[in-house]
């Protein structure tokens, strides 16, 4: 069996690795016919330094040269339409369409091209300009990043197609991407078009390259390199809390999308006016992909009463009716049955669902529990553990006193649902749980689910700990994403013609926003002011 080649410097090679492995059809669980390598150390170094040359060519390159390789990688993409998504749904099971064809290729493309236009634009440096003392600033590239791409979602958070990848392309950054061991063959291709474009506008060897798997000691080793300028990461929070520890050791920026179980709140007037469709609604988006998103509902926050049982009672009913997906891999099976039954050594009610099994290939039965408010509040970290897929907790708060101790012993999440009364009747509640809520969560929603991600400039995808591994930033949504892989850059006194080109005093573009004197213009630096 052949084993694939890695990206490196500019050139698809064989790796010097001696350990290989295939991806597994998550359907059939059988291992598919490609052989992909686990680089050594040697190899990685070797990328690392070719990333590190690379980011000294670009260095001082204009937006729109990024830009020609982001839109041109977009088309390559979608010339190969065919061949991703076939590929994509053997090894993760995703559907054809609408899924993989219809929704998230798509997404894909689109967040490249906003990306490239951002980067074009130029305003996302937010140039700061004190003529006066002749002092001005600059948002600019902070070197190689490395990209760890997530198993749920093979195409737009791929490390080598995904919005982190776009997002340090467009601030100028060359790439290392390591690819994720569900889905090496729809990697690869995205490296092959990725290549491609790169040589067609003229990017230099090692500005984008790929290692499909490393060892856990290398992967530390990686994010403490001091040749790499950040790391963004989605996955796993006990990787990614490793990855974090040795980056921050060394100063590292790395961004870290980890654990999410977006709290979803039915309010009393909300149930009574609806509860049915609410019922429907809520199952829906949580056995939606298997509840394979990290937006997925996984925790539900009610008041007692009548409406609440009958709510709880059919959503029940809906679980055990639906049909059972397949999950992604072998070890998404084994992690969410492992966090179902610690939910249930810790008090929680099984209501339906909670063994393996009940669909085809690697699967678990629809879960669904309930507990007490009193029961959360007293064990609210195990209770939040995240069972990642087909899977959600009920609370059941005695009183709204009850629900706000609950609110408060949130942990961190992407986002917070509520669900109220067309009437008012619960805009009391609702203003007391919010205030609260809101530190909690990256995203507040109202009277919608939160599985829908729009990829535009106001989206907040990331929030408190350990949702993210910084309140601040977000992984979808430009500028806003790019701005985690820059560096403020000051020049004090520098002369005009060594400036780059947003500081000086001309609008490079005739259409970039800078902060001039105090005040945003796309007009030059008054000459008076020279």
């Amino acid at each position: 069996m052949k084993t694939q080649n890695v990206l490196i410097d500019g050139e698809w090679r064989a790796s010097t690795g001696t350990k290989t492995f295939q991806a597994i059809n998550p359907k059939t669980t059988q291992a598919l016919s490609e052989s992909y390598p686990v680089s050594p150390w040697a190899e990685v170094e070797t990328a690392i330094n070719a990333a590190a040359k690379a980011a000294e060519a670009v260095r001082g390159w204009n937006g729109s040269r990024f830009a020609d390789f982001l839109e041109a990688y977009a088309d390559q993409i979608e010339a190969r339409t065919s061949e991703l998504v076939t590929l994509a749904n053997l090894e993760t099971g995703l559907a054809v369409q609408p899924r993989l064809q219809d929704v998230e290729l798509p997404r894909t493309t689109n967040q490249l091209r906003q990306a490239a236009k951002a980067a074009r634009d130029g305003s996302w440096v937010e140039a700061t300009i004190d003529s006066g003392s002749n002092i001005r600033s600059l948002l600019g590239p902070i070197g190689p990043v490395v990209v760890f791409g997530p198993n749920n979602f093979p195409f737009a958070f791929n490390g080598i197609s995904g919005g982190d990848f776009a997002a340090a392309v467009a601030a100028g950054n060359p790439v290392i991407a390591k690819g994720h061991s569900s889905h090496p063959g729809t990697t690869r291709i995205f490296a092959e078009a990725a290549h491609e474009a790169a040589k067609a506008t003229g990017m230099p060897a090692g500005f984008v390259q790929l290692i499909y798997r490393i060892d856990h000691s290398d992967g530390v080793k990686l994010a403490s390199h001091p040749s790499v300028g950040a790391i963004g990461y989605t996955g796993a929070r006990s990787a990614g809390m490793v990855l974090k520890e040795a980056a921050d050791k060394v100063g590292k920026p790395i961004y870290l999308e980890l654990s999410s179980i977006n709290p979803v709140y039915f309010l009393p007037g909300a149930l009574k006016e609806k509860g049915a469709a609410l019922s429907e609604q809520f199952a829906t988006s949580c056995l939606m992909a298997v509840g394979q998103f990290c937006t997925n509902p996984g925790l539900v926050i009610a008041l007692a009463g009548p409406e609440t049982e009958a709510f709880i009672k059919e959503t029940a009913e809906r679980f055990s009716a639906a049909p059972v997906g397949t999950l992604l891999s072998e070890g998404v099976q084994k992690n969410l049955h492992s966090g179902i039954q610690t939910l249930v050594k810790n008090g929680a009610q099984l209501l339906a669902g909670g063994e393996k099994g009940g669909g085809t290939g690697f699967c678990c039965q629809n879960t669904l529990l309930r507990v007490t408010g009193k029961q959360f509040i007293h064990n609210p970290e195990s209770l939040q553990t995240e069972a990642f897929g087909n899977e959600s907790l009920i609370v059941v708060a005695a009183n709204e006193e009850e629900l706000l101790a609950v609110t408060r012993c949130l942990e961190g999440n992407l986002t917070g649902s509520l669900y109220t009364a067309t009437d008012g009747s619960d805009d009391p509640l609702y203003d007391r749980v919010a205030s609260i809520l809101r530190q909690k969560v990256g995203r507040l929603l109202n009277d919608k689910m939160p599985t829908g991600v729009a990829v535009v400039p106001s989206m907040n995808h990331g929030g408190p700990f350990p949702a993210t591994g910084h309140p601040g930033f977000t992984a979808v949504g430009i500028p806003s994403s790019i701005r985690r892989f820059a560096m403020l850059q000051c020049y004090d006194g520098v002369r005009p013609h060594r400036l780059p080109a947003p500081l000086r005093n001309a609008n490079p573009t005739g259409t970039m926003w800078r902060r001039i004197d105090g005040q945003w213009s796309q007009g030059n630096v008054p000459e008076a002011s020279n």
